[in-house]
């Protein structure tokens, strides 16, 4: 990593629906001594408030450090405004931390608060934007993803995807939510987490933004994608090769979901990125994460791309080596997308 990146304040943005166990998490992140300064941005304004456990006084200061080095602050106002105070203490050396951990409402949608560290100058250096962990209640994860939108926008923009109270469900309930958790985001990694004991290592220093950070989309989910492909129908006579969960799928028909593009063919530079700009033009608001490597016609090198809705970014990454055989892999995850209308235009834009 290059020492400009280095310097920068690492951030995590934790979500999960209401009840899912951030706050266990954060509780224990904030009381525990595990050596690291963490200043924590509280955006919940729930009952379940963490200084009135934590913090007995009650006093009106939106900045408090605690007893293990961390800081806790609640943003009363716009996020941006509390990142630069932040930022300014630090600078003048009155408080002292090494990471930003952010943790989002229940309900909301964790796409603006990412592009709050593209947006602003001023955030976009200081601030790393480094993962977003999304925590799901293993209990009732099934039936928020059913009733609750945003709860699938939460799965759509994670990086690594926490699922807690797995010991209260069955494994074939575990694993139906966990099938239904890929085909919504193939390329966040999964586990299951008991709060009491979840290594911070699995949930800081992540690089889910980075471009470099490895392309890893679920090979279960490629298998489900080519099944999609070639037997539309198969759906009345199975065969022993037929995945049986096809069934639970019929019945949670999530409006958040992915679909890969892959070709050995290379791209025309130019029609990709035109392709690219109108496609973000026209459904940057229900694109939540998409991200990939990019074979282009004569480019002795992999182009390494990925956006954030409306924002998306482009920089040159490893040269491909003599025995790899070149090829594009992208990912998009996102909100009703037409998937036909981005394969298509993709396809046209091959070489």
């Amino acid at each position: 990593m290059n020492a400009a990146i280095e310097k920068m304040v690492p951030v995590t943005v934790l979500t999960g629906f209401l009840g899912a166990g951030k706050t266990t998490l954060l509780k224990r992140i904030l009381s525990e001594f595990h050596g690291r300064r963490i200043a924590v941005i509280e955006n919940e304004f729930g009952p379940e408030n963490i200084d009135n456990e934590l913090l007995v006084q009650d006093n009106k200061e939106e900045i408090i450090e605690l007893n293990n080095g961390c800081i806790c602050c609640t943003v009363r106002g716009d996020l941006m405004r509390t990142l630069n105070d932040l930022r300014v203490k630090r600078e003048k050396g009155e408080l002292q931390f090494e990471r930003v951990i952010i943790e989002t409402t229940g309900m909301a949608n964790p796409g603006p608060v990412c592009q709050t560290f593209f947006m602003d100058d001023d955030i976009a250096e200081y601030y790393r934007l480094d993962a977003v962990i999304t925590v799901v209640d293993a209990k009732h994860g099934m039936e928020t993803l059913d009733k609750q939108a945003e709860s699938q926008k939460q799965i759509g923009f994670a990086d690594r995807i926490l699922i807690s109270k797995k010991d209260l469900v069955s494994d074939e309930d575990y694993e139906a939510l966990r099938k239904r958790i890929v085909r919504i985001n193939p390329r966040a990694t999964i586990s299951a987490v008991h709060f009491g004991e979840t290594d911070l290592k699995e949930i800081l220093d992540i690089s889910g933004f980075n471009l470099n950070a490895i392309l890893d989309i679920d090979p279960e989910f490629l298998a489900d994608e080519s099944h999609d492909h070639h037997d539309h129908d198969h759906d009345h006579d199975c065969d022993e090769h037929c995945d049986h969960d096809h069934h639970h799928h019929k019945a949670h028909q999530d409006s958040v979901s992915a679909f890969v593009f892959k070709s050995r063919r290379p791209f025309d530079p130019e029609r990709l990125e035109d392709f690219l700009g109108g496609v973000v033009q026209i459904f940057g608001p229900d694109l939540l994460r998409y991200k990939g490597i990019i074979y282009i016609k004569g480019a002795n090198r992999r182009m390494l791309f990925q956006g954030v809705h409306m924002m998306m970014g482009a920089e040159p990454g490893k040269p491909w080596l003599g025995k790899e055989k070149p090829e594009t892999k992208l990912v998009f995850i996102g909100h009703n997308l037409p998937k036909e209308v981005f394969m298509q235009g993709l396809e046209q834009c091959l070489v």
